[in-house]
């Protein structure tokens, strides 16, 4: 099960799954704007897996409260303007309500990831 959850597929999987329907619900008042919730999927599957493996690979190279902060930091503002952007050029109708749960939720999964990745880390620290 722990490997199952370590998955970098089940995370975006997952991610398209959930951020696709959300954005489905979010521009419910515009018809059923599949471009935009299959765009979002496919963003939130794709941004999950790189934002897992970033997150990875900044392990250890800070230390102390930045090693806290700053990752998760740099991979939320590359989200929220890979989000924008997407988004305007196709046209989204609820820009804003289309990014805003996809964005505060793949924040919160980078702080809680990484602040993991640290701990562990931490722990096998001589």
């Amino acid at each position: 099960m722990s490997r199952l959850l370590r998955s970098s597929l089940v995370h975006a999987a997952f991610g398209f799954l959930l951020m696709g329907g959300w954005t489905l619900w979010a521009n419910r008042a515009h018809g059923l704007a599949w471009v935009a919730a299959i765009a979002q999927g496919l963003l939130s599957a794709g941004l999950t897996a790189l934002l897992k493996k970033t997150l990875e690979r900044l392990d250890g190279r800070f230390s102390g409260f930045v090693a806290l902060a700053l990752p998760p930091a740099i991979t939320a503002g590359a989200i929220l303007a890979t989000l924008t952007i997407v988004h305007r050029l196709i046209g989204t109708p609820e820009l804003l309500a289309t990014i805003a749960f996809p964005w505060t939720m793949s924040t919160l999964y980078a702080i809680a990831y990484n602040a993991r990745l640290v701990a562990d880390r931490r722990k096998t620290a001589p």
